[in-house]
Order: structure tokens, then C-alpha cells, then sequence
């Protein structure tokens, strides 16, 4: 496994990364494609199997741990793992395309400490720990409880922006995609 270049975006939950990947996918000059997680959760609605993430049982993803098909994975909350199979990666690799990640804190510091060479980490900042919450809300996809689990996370996450290569900051989201298109557009042409 040593081929293209790796994009990692990670932020906590409800920062933008996901709004700055999908922004970043539809830019024809960096030749990216898009890592597909493996996830042990149900699918919420809307989301598509093999779109939005790899969908297996809890003990199925267990099975992959075991036989070392993961780059990193990650027991995100209890029993809620989450993870990168290698098959992903060469999949994307063979297209002769580069990988962008939308991924937690750790799983992207794991792929940056693995490529280190090959890896942009990209951490994506909220304007605050309050707007995330806010935000979160108006998605209208998880309990009250889910959201201050992923609020207490936040503050751990934001802690570890340091040991990213670059850190965004989304206060004003038109000027933090062109911040991240030419950054990864300098990435990819180096």
C-alpha cells in the first residue's frame, strides 16, 4: 500500500468537514475519490450502503480486527465502531486517484502517523463548542443524549487540532472551502 496521496479531513461532529469533502469531491483538478468507512451502527435514514459507509454487524467488524483488514479503526462509542478497510484504499489506489477521508480525530492521526509522507491532515475548527451544538440540533437525526456524547467529545477532539498539519478555521464556510481546495490542490501537485 503506496501509492497515491491521503486527504484527511477530521473535526468533531457538526464542524463542516463533511460539507468541505463533498465540496472538495466535485473539484475535477484534484482527482480525488472518496473513502468509504465501515461502520457497525444502523444506517440513518437516508444514508446508502456502500455510499455513505460500508454497513456490517457488530461482530462482522470484529472479524475484520482480527484478520488486520483495517488502516485504523476506532470503537467511537460503545460498540459503535467505526474503520478504514485496506481494501478501500488500494480500491481508490487502482482508479489512480487520490483518497480524501471525512474521518474522526484518531482514525485520522492513525492514517497520518502510518503515510506520514504521503498524508495531508486537515482539521477542521467550529466557531465554537455552542454552534456545534446548535448545529447538531438542526440536523434532527439523534437524541438529545447522542448529542451532548458528541459534545463532550468535541472538547477532546479540539484539543488534539495541534498534531494535524493544517487546521481550518469554518467561521464563514465560502472562505473555508477555498482555503481547502488550494490547499489540497498544492498537496496533490507536489
Amino acid at each position: 500500500m503506496n501509492k497515491g496521496k491521503l486527504i484527511v479531513f477530521s473535526a468533531p461532529s457538526g464542524s463542516g468537514k463533511t460539507t468541505i469533502v463533498r465540496h472538495l469531491l466535485g473539484k475535477e483538478d484534484l482527482n480525488l475519490e472518496f473513502s468509504i468507512s465501515a461502520a457497525s451502527r444502523d444506517p440513518r435514514e437516508g444514508e446508502i450502503n456502500g455510499k455513505d459507509y460500508y454497513f456490517i454487524s457488530l461482530e462482522e467488524f470484529k472479524k475484520h480486527i482480527k484478520a488486520e483488514d483495517f488502516l485504523e479503526w476506532e470503537e467511537v462509542y460503545r460498540d459503535n465502531f467505526y474503520g478504514t478497510l485496506k481494501s478501500e484504499i488500494e480500491r481508490i489506489w487502482a482508479l489512480g486517484k487520490n483518497v480524501i477521508f471525512d474521518i474522526d480525530v484518531a482514525g485520522g492521526l492513525r492514517i497520518k502517523h502510518k503515510f506520514p509522507e504521503q498524508t495531508l491532515a486537515v482539521f477542521v475548527k467550529p466557531p465554537s463548542v455552542d454552534e456545534l451544538k446548535r448545529r447538531l440540533k438542526e440536523r434532527s437525526t439523534e437524541s438529545e443524549d447522542k448529542i451532548n456524547m458528541r459534545i463532550a467529545k468535541a472538547s477532546v477532539e479540539l484539543a488534539t487540532a495541534p498534531q494535524f498539519d493544517v487546521i481550518i478555521k469554518n467561521y464563514d464556510l465560502p472562505v473555508a472551502l477555498q482555503e481547502a481546495h488550494q490547499l489540497v490542490k498544492d498537496f496533490v501537485s507536489k
